[in-house]
């Protein structure tokens, strides 16, 4: 399966209906929590998504005439996304109680039926009507779309089945070796280096500035409504130059080469140093290992993961002696051979070379 998200080009009159269509499934959603936390406390059970539709559909639909305006599909996805958030509870560890909902944060709804792909970034969608996207859209079958809402803007994303390539993909490299790092992005093996772009770094100024017009604002007011979208679009932007780096960094690896090697980063861990913490974060290591991951398999490559204890920051990859590196220390002088290398290269030649021993 293979995924896809646009931003949609909507008229006041579409913008009035897919908030209609949030606002039905927000309510749904939080009238199902209610419904269960009350019937626990009296029965000791938790009714099922389907109970609680057959109810929605006896005792809220008929005394509110607006969810008629809106696809039943909404309320009927916002019930079993409520089903599965009380399994997530009762199941994963760490995850919390279900919560309720407000509005403008992370509205969303689901949509099923008749959609239909039209000519070039058109879509037809149920009840909604035929929608522009800002991006040509694949010409595919799709059985079910998400809509939400992010930074003030509104979203469409679905899946669609990947067809296999008829032939592999002619490759450039056999092997590569990936290092990655809080100064340089991305070292490779064969010399090629991705800065970092520091997206949070660069727009923090800004960002302070906006969060505290915020805090300024008297709750409630319009006032206040407009300074958290423009907090919210500041994010949003940060996100989107993130995501388009390690998109484009990743999608080169996986396209042109047929082994990556890269490291079994404990990112966890690393957040807890409090000094790096933030610009930890700021390189997104997490979403870079995913994302390899998935486009691996999309475009025929292996992807292959270093013991996390393998050092390859203290090999020198051109005799194979190993020494002590302190972080500050940003070229690798062999002891031994005398060879001297940066630090970052010399760990992607490591890499590279993980995949022979």
């Amino acid at each position: 399966m293979k995924s896809f998200k646009t931003k949609l080009k909507l008229n006041n009159q579409q913008k009035t209906i897919v908030a209609k269509h949030a606002g039905v499934a927000r309510h749904a959603y939080n009238w199902g929590l209610a419904t269960c936390i009350k019937e626990y406390e009296e029965t000791q059970k938790r009714p099922s998504a389907i109970t609680l539709h057959k109810r929605l559909v006896a005792e809220v639909k008929s005394i509110n005439p607006w969810y008629y305006e809106v696809s039943k599909c909404a309320p009927q996805q916002a019930l079993r996304d409520l089903e599965r958030a009380f399994k997530n509870f009762l199941t994963i560890p760490k995850r919390g109680f279900p919560k309720f909902k407000k509005k403008g944060g992370k509205d969303s709804f689901y949509l099923e039926g008749s959609i239909k792909i039209l000519k070039g970034n058109y879509i037809k969608l149920p009840r909604i009507g035929i929608v522009k996207t800002y991006e040509i859209l694949p010409s595919v079958l799709i059985k079910n779309v998400t809509i939400s809402k992010r930074a003030g803007n509104w979203y469409i994303s679905f899946k669609y089945d990947l067809e296999p390539a008829p032939n592999s993909p002619v490759k450039k490299r056999a092997v590569i070796g990936v290092d990655v790092g809080i100064n340089t992005l991305a070292t490779c093996s064969d010399g090629t280096t991705y800065a970092n772009v520091k997206a949070y770094r660069q727009a923090k100024k800004r960002l302070v500035r906006h969060q505290g017009a915020v805090s300024k604002k008297v709750i409630g007011s319009k006032n206040r409504i407009k300074a958290v979208k423009r907090l919210a679009k500041a994010h949003k932007k940060v996100a989107n130059i993130r995501a388009d780096t390690l998109h484009k960094i990743t999608t080169w690896l996986a396209k042109n080469h047929s082994t990556i090697v890269i490291e079994d980063l404990n990112v966890s861990g690393m957040l807890k140093n409090h000094q790096l913490a933030s610009a930890i974060a700021d390189c997104g290591f997490y979403e870079f290992k995913r994302q390899l991951t998935y486009k691996c398999e999309w475009y025929g490559s292996e992807l292959v993961i270093a013991d996390r204890f393998y050092p390859s920051s203290q090999i020198c990859s051109h005799c194979g002696h190993q020494q002590k590196m302190s972080l500050s220390m940003r070229t690798y002088e062999c002891g031994h051979c005398g060879f001297t290398a940066d630090r970052d290269f010399n760990a992607a030649v490591n890499l590279e070379n993980y995949v022979s021993q």
